[in-house]
């Protein structure tokens, strides 16, 4: 049984933090699974740390029904939200409810993700209406990063902090389950937390948030282009891959690897029939 919007929602209530990661493919996500954590979020964070793109914004919906269904093949227990790209939501609340129904449909995933706030309110609310679970995203949002000039730090100034406040109760109001504030100041994260009645996930947000969401490449250290301030890379697995590919090269050359424990055997008698002809 997979996880649910209400048990989530439940967690806030409670008081029980919570966590979310990304995960673009089925061995990814089988691993995150059996983990035990309650969320992925198949992000199209996809675009920079699995397809190398220096942004978010060239990823296709295409691409993410992709990943998606992958990631929903894995698992078994997490609530799955599958992240809509870029302009996959924003010309129409048409476009929007049947961009959005075709994650659930197609892809198999529990939820969607969208950015943005006041500018959205009206798609989200409509997407909430046709049965789709929504999670909103909104301070640094990586589809507006052309518009931001930048991966900066947004809410610093009173009229921008306000903007983002405005934004959350929007979302709230629009009925989301959840809101996803990345990159924000601590305080104001933490006042939003306090003012809606959904949860909250940061990212870069402090620990004032309901919950924590990360990149799993990030939390593992496996990309290498650059360390977010936000992140914490609780292994170094570039390395270990590294060291591993090194080993078995090094092994191969040295005809130290394959062993008889990797190779396979034939009946004796037919290898002689064969050396006969």
């Amino acid at each position: 049984m997979r996880v649910s919007i209400n048990q989530i929602r439940d967690m806030k209530k409670k008081g029980e933090k919570f966590t979310m990661v990304t995960a673009y493919d089925y061995s990814t996500a089988k691993i995150v699974d059996e983990s035990g954590i309650p969320m992925i979020l198949v992000g199209d964070s996809l675009g920079m740390v699995m397809l190398g793109y220096e942004t978010t914004l060239p990823v296709t919906m295409d691409v993410m029904l992709h990943h998606t269904k992958a990631v929903v093949r894995g698992t078994q227990k997490a609530l799955i939200v599958g992240d809509m790209p870029f302009m996959t939501y924003h010309v129409n609340v048409e476009d929007c409810i049947r961009n959005a129904g075709r994650f659930i449909q197609e892809a198999g995933c529990q939820a969607v993700k969208l950015e943005g706030g006041v500018s959205v309110a009206e798609k989200v609310r409509r997407v909430v209406e046709c049965g789709i679970p929504v999670m909103g995203h909104i301070g640094l949002t990586p589809q507006s990063i052309n518009q931001f000039g930048g991966f900066k730090v947004q809410g610093k100034t009173p009229a921008a902090a306000a903007k983002i406040l405005d934004d959350a109760v929007a979302l709230e109001q629009a009925g989301v389950f959840s809101i996803v504030l990345e990159v924000v100041p601590t305080p104001l994260a933490t006042l939003i937390t306090e003012k809606v009645s959904v949860p909250t996930i940061g990212i870069g947000a402090g620990p004032g948030c309901d919950a924590q969401v990360q990149i799993i490449n990030d939390i593992l250290g496996s990309y290498t282009d650059f360390v977010p301030k936000h992140a914490k890379q609780y292994l170094k697995l570039s390395d270990m891959i590294r060291k591993a590919l090194m080993e078995y090269d090094k092994e191969v050359k040295e005809g130290a690897f394959p062993t008889e424990k990797q190779s396979f055997t034939m009946d004796e008698s037919l290898l002689k029939e064969l050396k006969k002809k």
